[in-house]
C-alpha cells in the first residue's frame, strides 16, 4: 500500500471514529428530547415578550437551556450508569457499554452545565440562570435519587419537566407571570400519562433495575390507567387557560379543547384495557398533543 492510500485509510478511520463519538454523544445529551425543551421554551418566551421576540437574547436563550439540558441528561446517565445496564431497553446506552468513559462524560456534563448557566447569567438575566439551576438541582439531586425510594418521584421529575416554558417566559418578559405558569402547569399535567404509558409498557425492565415507579406494581395496568385519565381530564381544564387570561384566541380554545378529550379518550382506552397497544397508542398521542398545542397558542396569541 502507497503513503498516499495509507493516508487515506487512516484519514477514513478517523473520520468514521468521529462520526461515531459525535453519535454517542448526541445519544447522551438526547437530542431528540433536548430539541422539545427548546420547543416549550421558546413559547414560552414568545409569550413573555408578546410576541416581539429579541433576536439576541432569543439566541443565547435558546444556547443556555440547551447545554443545561444537554447537561442533565448526560450526567443522569453517568449517576444511573449501573442502573441503565441492567435494563434491556437502556443497556446499549454508550456509559453502560463503554462506547463513553465515565469521567469524559462526567467532565462534558460539568462543563456544559457551566457555560449553559453563564450563558443564561451574562447573556440573558440572573433569573433565568437561576431557574436553570435550580430545575437541574431538582432534577439530579431530588428526582434522580428518588426513583429508587416511592413512586412519587414522577410528581417530582415532572417539576423539573415542566420548567422550560417558565424559564423561557421569565427571559422574555424579565419576571413570572399568570401565562408563565399556565404553561408550566400544562406541561407538568401532560407529562404523567406521557410518562406512565412508558413506563408500563417498560415495567418490567424498571423492576429489574430497581426502580419504585407505578406500573411496576401495578401488572394489570389498571391503576396506571385510572391516574392517567384523571390527570387528562385536569389537562383539559387547565389547557384552556391560556384563553380566559386572554393570551389565546378562540382557535386555541377550539384546539385545546378537541386535543384534550382526544387524549382523555386514549387515556380511557388505556384504563379499560391496558395492554401493550393502548399503552403506546396513548404515548403516541401524548407525543401528538403537546406541539400541536404550542403550535396552536403561537398562532393564535392574542
Amino acid at each position: 500500500m502507497s503513503s498516499m492510500e495509507q493516508a487515506i485509510a487512516i484519514s477514513s478511520r478517523s473520520a468514521a471514529g468521529w462520526r461515531a463519538w459525535l453519535q454517542d454523544w448526541s445519544e447522551l445529551c438526547k437530542l431528540r428530547l433536548t430539541s422539545l425543551v427548546l420547543l416549550t421554551t421558546l413559547v414560552g418566551m414568545y409569550a413573555g415578550s408578546a410576541g416581539r421576540l429579541d433576536p439576541l437574547r432569543t439566541g443565547f436563550t435558546l444556547l443556555g437551556t440547551l447545554l443545561v439540558a444537554a447537561a442533565a441528561a448526560v450526567l443522569n446517565e453517568w449517576i444511573e450508569r449501573d442502573l441503565d445496564a441492567k435494563m434491556e431497553r437502556t443497556a446499549q446506552r454508550p456509559l453502560p457499554t463503554g462506547r463513553v468513559s465515565p469521567d469524559e462524560a462526567l467532565l462534558g456534563g460539568a462543563l456544559m452545565t457551566a457555560a449553559g448557566l453563564a450563558i443564561l447569567y451574562y447573556g440573558v438575566y440572573p433569573p433565568v440562570a437561576f431557574l436553570a439551576a435550580a430545575t437541574l438541582a431538582l432534577y439530579l439531586f431530588v428526582y434522580t435519587p428518588m426513583k429508587k425510594w416511592t413512586v412519587l418521584n414522577t410528581l417530582v421529575g415532572a417539576v423539573p419537566g415542566a420548567m422550560p416554558p417558565l424559564l423561557g417566559f421569565v427571559a422574555g418578559r424579565g419576571s413570572l407571570g399568570p401565562e408563565g405558569w399556565a404553561l408550566f402547569s400544562i406541561l407538568f399535567l401532560w407529562q404523567i400519562p406521557h410518562f406512565l404509558s412508558i413506563a408500563w409498557r417498560y415495567r418490567a425492565d424498571y423492576r429489574r433495575a430497581g426502580f419504585r415507579m407505578l406500573p411496576c406494581s401495578d401488572e394489570k395496568g389498571r391503576v396506571t390507567g385510572l391516574v392517567s385519565v384523571l390527570y387528562c381530564i385536569v389537562l383539559l381544564v387547565v389547557a384552556i387557560w391560556p384563553f380566559y387570561l386572554g393570551a389565546a384566541g378562540p382557535w386555541y380554545l377550539g384546539g385545546a379543547v378537541f386535543l384534550s378529550l382526544a387524549f382523555t379518550v386514549w387515556a380511557i382506552l388505556f384504563a379499560f384495557r391496558p395492554n401493550p397497544e393502548t399503552a403506546r397508542n396513548l404515548f403516541l398521542a401524548s407525543v401528538a398533543y403537546l406541539p400541536i398545542l404550542l403550535i396552536l397558542l403561537v398562532a393564535d396569541r392574542r
